[in-house]
């Protein structure tokens, strides 16, 4: 099987399709339609194996976290996605991989209303490059740079979760709970993309990130972002049952908590003037969301409080690659 073949047989009609879509894949490029009075949002992750999954990562885990954290960015500056683009490079062409890896990008763009509309494939070490692209009004664009002193800080989802699951998968911590352990593994392997809290949160949050690198990491940009500072109480983070119960110390789940990426939810400010319309608004779509802490007018500093007592970690830094 060569390159267009491949893509004829995997990716030309597994996806969504859009009425905006005027050419799609199959063609040198796609053409597509951008509705009037929007702008378009576009962003672009890489996964490579030995870096963002593990080489014996399942074909349909590879593509979910491929899709779901460029989603995941578009969520977080409330745009909705429309359209994706895909390279993607294989050592060999191994048709049962191809087919679950496939079934999941067509699984998602259906359940997201997104489709591919091109791409490229080439031999080599697996690795999935993504670019997503979405819309969202003018008025309405979330950034990391809007925080003011006096808002308060939220977290959608719970925290530590996947960073738990990875610790699992590779034999770092164990878990006496097959429920739980199945839990974590899953939230590592399959996060969910916040795409309709980022939506819900147009015209309400006042600044917005995603978590993929950590909370303290992620909350670093805003601060930085906005010139301003926070006050996180670590005895208010959304912590799962599984998390909860799994983890010996509370100092090492909120470890996991702080500093464990790959959480993929949204950790957002809301003036105070909106905070009730936003707790309402996220209540009516049944969106979880947990206020940690409030931002501060000391710009640069993060303090980090348990039980109203100072606390800090001896070591708290997310992921870098570099």
């Amino acid at each position: 099987m060569n390159e267009f073949s491949l893509i004829r047989n995997y990716f030309t009609t597994s996806s969504f399709e859009r009425k905006d879509v005027i050419i799609g894949v199959g063609d040198d490029g796609a053409v597509t339609m951008t509705p009037p009075g929007q702008y378009l949002v576009t962003t672009t992750d890489t996964l490579l194996e030995g870096v963002h999954f593990l080489p014996e990562t399942s074909a349909k885990a590879i593509a979910h976290k491929a899709v779901a954290v460029n989603l995941s960015d578009l969520a977080a500056m409330g745009a909705e996605p429309a359209w994706i683009n895909l390279s993607l490079s294989i050592p060999k062409v191994d048709e049962a991989w191809l087919r679950e890896f496939s079934s999941e990008i067509s699984r998602l763009t259906e359940y997201f209303s997104v489709q591919l509309i091109g791409g490229d494939t080439v031999k080599g070490k697996t690795a999935v490059t993504i670019t997503a692209q979405g819309f969202v009004p003018p008025e309405s664009i979330l950034t990391r740079k809007g925080a003011k002193a006096g808002d308060w800080l939220f977290v959608t989802g719970t925290l530590g979760d996947a960073a738990a699951g990875l610790a699992l998968i590779q034999k770092k911590l164990t878990v006496k709970s097959p429920e739980f352990s199945e839990y974590l593994i899953n939230r590592h392997y399959f996060p969910t993309p916040r795409v309709l809290a980022g939506t819900t949160l147009r015209r309400i949050a006042s600044a917005c990130i995603d978590v993929s690198d950590g909370l303290l990491q992620d909350l670093e940009h805003i601060v930085a972002g906005s010139e301003v500072g926070a006050l996180v109480h670590l005895d208010k983070l959304p912590i799962s049952e599984a998390l909860g119960n799994s983890i010996q110390g509370l100092e090492h789940a909120l470890s996991y908590a702080c500093s464990g990426g790959d959480d993929y939810e949204l950790l957002f400010t809301v003036p105070e003037e909106q905070r009730v319309s936003m707790e309402a608004a996220m209540a009516s779509y049944n969106l979880p969301c947990t206020c940690i802490g409030q931002i501060t007018g000391a710009q640069g500093k993060i303090d980090l409080r348990l039980n109203d007592e100072p606390f800090s970690f001896a070591e708290t830094k997310g992921y870098q690659h570099f």
